[in-house]
């Protein structure tokens, strides 16, 4: 068993113009001071992190870690998240999805999944200068338009689908693996890898990749109605990252999983605050430190009601409260002693004599 680390907090969705979440420094202080212990940076930021200047200098690296160190924080993973999912980009999504990529590769597909690649590597070497043992990121989708299958997916599509999948990723794979760090994908709907089935498909098209992991996030499962901690026994052994982060789903006569297309606080589905949904968290908690996951536990704040200043004050205390102390001692200890081996026999009705 191994005890959790945090809490930490992912940084990218308070990032704002202004003070304090507009600088390194006063992110930092911010964080520090509602009792984090760990920020998961996103790498799109730049005022957070230049990526060009971490891949090159070790230099950089250091001054970047000692500087967030005097905060009494640690950089859990880096997060790629934006660049990873324009590794893969099915023609439907190109409009919106340029919206990720700098105007240098805007409208042009193939240089924009050329230069995402390039990115989410000098990630993976960002990650081996800053001693990061993971890297959070997506998959990228081809596939999600068929998801539900009208018109009918012509045979082979799927199996295509992920060889091309796995093809994309296998260079940049084999970086990450040249760099000691596993990519923890985000299972989460809009990508190809949102479940476990999907899951399975990738690893296996990928040849089973040593760096394939998971970043496990329930809310996501909550949504999808599939049993968020039955996940964890099928796949603790690749969860490698995890967000905490809160959701319901309460359907009705009118809505149910597909949302009805409404806004995130009208669908029955939705993420809220860490508490105020309905995921159990003691469980959680409780599978992932008897399986001995080595993982930070790292808030997410997406709430469709509450404040980000109040998720993330409140989000703190609770991770906190649900990190499990992995025991080293058996609870009835008191009452062994060392290992006697003619009382074995005995206790088991042996004959010495045999």
């Amino acid at each position: 068993m191994k005890t959790i680390k945090g809490p930490a907090v992912f940084l990218a969705q308070f990032v704002d113009s202004k003070a304090p979440f507009n600088s390194l420094d006063g992110m930092c202080k911010w964080a520090a001071d509602l009792g984090y212990k760990g920020i998961q940076i996103p790498t799109w930021e730049s005022f957070l992190i230049d990526l060009d200047k971490a891949a090159e200098s070790q230099t950089y690296c250091d001054e970047l870690k000692g500087k967030i160190n005097s905060y009494g924080l640690e950089i859990t993973e880096l997060s790629t998240h934006l660049q990873g999912q324009l590794v893969a980009v099915h023609p439907a999504y190109d409009l919106m999805f340029d919206n990720f990529a700098p105007d240098a590769v805007k409208n042009n597909p193939k240089a924009r999944t050329e230069w995402a690649v390039d990115v989410v590597k000098k990630a993976a070497t960002a990650s081996r200068r800053l001693g990061l043992k993971a890297h959070a990121t997506f998959s990228g989708a081809l596939l999600w338009h068929t998801w539900h299958p009208w018109p009918q997916r012509p045979p082979g599509l799927v199996e295509m689908g992920f060889e091309e999948l796995a093809r994309r990723w296998k260079p940049i794979l084999d970086h990450f693996d040249a760099e000691g760090v596993d990519v923890c994908y985000e299972i989460h709907p809009g990508e190809d890898l949102h479940d476990g089935d999907t899951f399975e498909r990738f690893l296996a098209a990928t040849g089973n990749h040593p760096r394939v992991n998971i970043l496990y996030d329930p809310s996501h499962f909550v949504l999808q109605q599939l049993d968020y901690i039955e996940y964890i026994d099928y796949y603790h052994e690749f969860i490698r990252s995890f967000h905490v982060k809160d959701s319901e789903f309460n359907p009705t006569g009118k809505k149910g999983a597909f949302g009805g297309y409404n806004d995130w606080g009208d669908r029955a589905g939705r993420y809220r605050s860490l508490g105020d949904g309905q995921i159990d968290f003691k469980t959680i908690f409780s599978k992932l430190t008897q399986y001995g996951c080595d993982v930070w536990a790292v808030m997410e704040w997406e709430c469709c009601i509450k404040s980000p200043e109040q998720g993330a004050r409140e989000g703190a205390r609770f991770i906190q409260d649900h990190i499990i102390e992995a025991t080293e001692k058996t609870f009835d200890d008191f009452a062994g002693g060392a290992v006697d081996k003619e009382m074995l026999r005995k206790i088991l009705g042996q004959n010495p004599d045999l």
